[in-house]
């Protein structure tokens, strides 16, 4: 299915690229210290904030998944979308004002704090190649592969190369800052396009929900599922959508670098919770199309034809390009932030370490080559990735291997003030190989358990292993327990409670409230 951009698409594109390269250039000539290419000078606003982590997390893959599968298979799949206002009502509680108050620079700094440097060269080596070689070069993969269903004479090895200089350019210049303030305007851009297309879509079935839910099959709009089904089981709403989502939200560089480049602990809040708000929306204007096209475009085959097909004939000349170009944003976005936050963790975790007079300008120096070194890495791994499409599919199955002994040393290290660095090491090396073993049984067919209450099965597991070892040694000292712990202190830090709708702990809980209203109609 080919497109014919008219006039006023190409110029739509080329404005929206335009924008891109003037907030870059911006941004890099105020970009001089390692805090302003990390973290952009610890001065983010809470909007740009929350606008940033709606965007890094939506990749171009997950407009069109969601779609296709509203429209194939259900709704199930927006539970990752929208229950992620959880982990980051956790993170606005907990997590924000203990990492902003530890001065990190990156997560598994944080790590080396609460237990030593083990932990935090374990984990951040596992981020470093999971974000490029999965998150980085995976999207810049299946991004290609979209535009190519828009525009079929595109090549995948030259499109690849093209997004990742272009993001890796205005990233290795403008650092966090640059990344934030373009994350910001392809927010807005991803949001505007699906609203207008959701609208167009409704008014072709003359605004009846009626008609949406009588053209679709039986528990299409349930996120109940039986325990063997291959998507999403029933037990893993529970045991591993949220634990995952923990580690996603809360724990993970590529999204938590921009909390860390806060202004202050209440911009960080309330920008944490404005993106709880806004991974409300794919349900309505991704999710919601894909199921109202039903009774729209019928026979559609292919899943990942769905919101092509949806754009090409409901959208008019000029929507077209602003959609293409929310695309492209969604590509751009996830990239830059995969990029930054690999750069910083190489930096700050090894290079930094092993040079005691190293200067900011040096630091600078390393994250901007760092970040042209692995963006070169991931633009050529990922046209490779056509080629071994099974073992594609086992990296991604991997997170659910090293995952879960992660989310225990954060979850449950911040909690378990006996919990010691020597407990920690153990629950990840043990953690590991348990989750390694899970995964060679899931390939050989004798453990046939979806991935999501594997997950749930392997952080329960750990969980019992860094508490029975941290007390086989000495627990932490007093200082470690008072500033890396959980302390009640912690949730009122910074809180304004004179007016209510100042308080974020109530914006906490309306979100709260959303979710589980949410939950309980989808849940039939």
């Amino acid at each position: 299915m080919e497109i014919s951009l008219s006039s006023i698409d190409v110029l739509i594109i080329l404005i929206y690229f335009s924008l891109i390269i003037l907030i870059g250039i911006w941004i890099s000539r105020k970009t001089k210290s390692e805090d302003d290419l990390f973290l952009g000078g610890r001065s983010l606003t809470w909007g740009v904030i929350g606008l940033s982590l709606f965007a890094s997390n939506i990749s171009s893959t997950t407009i069109v998944g969601l779609t296709g599968a509203a429209y194939s298979s259900g709704i199930v799949q927006s539970v990752y979308e929208w229950i992620s206002g959880i982990p980051l009502i956790i993170a606005a509680l907990i997590f924000v004002p203990l990492y902003l108050n530890s001065k990190i620079t990156t997560i598994p700094e944080f790590l080396a704090k609460r237990f030593d440097r083990r932990a935090q060269v374990f984990f951040s080596v596992i981020t470093i190649i999971t974000s490029i070689l999965i998150e980085t070069a995976g999207g810049l993969y299946a991004g290609a592969i979209v535009l190519k269903t828009f525009i079929p004479n595109l090549v995948i090895w030259q499109t690849t190369l093209v997004l990742a200089l272009f993001a890796g350019i205005y990233t290795a210049y403008g650092g966090l800052k640059a990344v934030v303030y373009t994350d910001s305007l392809q927010a807005v851009i991803l949001i505007f396009g699906g609203i207008v297309l959701t609208y167009i879509l409704f008014e072709k079935i003359d605004f009846s929900l009626e008609t949406m839910i009588a053209s679709a099959p039986e528990g299409h709009f349930s996120i109940y599922k039986p325990i063997d089904d291959k998507t999403l089981p029933w037990p893993g709403l529970f045991l591993g959508v949220p634990l995952l989502g923990f580690w996603y939200w809360s724990t993970n560089q590529y999204i938590v670098q921009r909390v860390l480049g806060a202004k202050d602990i209440k911009n960080a809040r309330w920008g944490v919770l404005l993106g709880g708000f806004l991974k409300l929306i794919p349900l309505f204007i991704m999710v919601i199309p894909g199921a109202m096209a039903i009774s729209i475009y019928t026979g559609i085959e292919n899943p990942d034809m769905v919101y092509p097909t949806i754009v090409l004939n409901a959208l008019p000349k000029g929507l077209v390009g602003l959609v293409l170009a929310g695309l492209i944003s969604a590509i751009m976005s996830s990239v830059d932030s995969t990029l930054n936050s690999s750069s910083t963790l190489i930096v700050v975790d090894f290079i930094k370490p092993k040079i005691s007079n190293i200067t900011s300008n040096d630091i600078v120096k390393y994250g901007r080559w760092s970040t042209f070194i692995l963006m070169i890495i991931a633009a050529v791994w990922a046209p490779m990735i056509q080629y071994f499409g099974g073992i594609w599919v086992y990296l991604q199955q991997m997170y659910a291997i090293f995952v879960p002994p992660i989310v225990v040393l954060f979850l449950i290290g911040v909690f378990d003030k006996k919990g010691n660095a020597n407990g920690a090491y153990l629950t990840l090396i043990l953690g590991t190989i348990l989750g390694i073993i899970i995964f060679i049984l899931q390939q050989l067919g004798i453990w046939n358990i979806h991935f999501t209450i594997n997950a749930g099965i392997v952080v329960a597991i750990s969980t019992i292993i860094f508490i029975l070892t941290s007390r086989m040694f000495a627990p932490p000292k007093i200082e470690i327990i008072e500033n890396f712990t959980f302390q009640r202190r912690l949730i009122n830090q910074d809180n304004d409670t004179s007016i209510w709708y100042k308080n974020y702990k109530i914006w906490a809980g309306i979100l709260f409230i959303f979710i589980v209203i949410i939950f309980i109609t989808l849940f039939k």
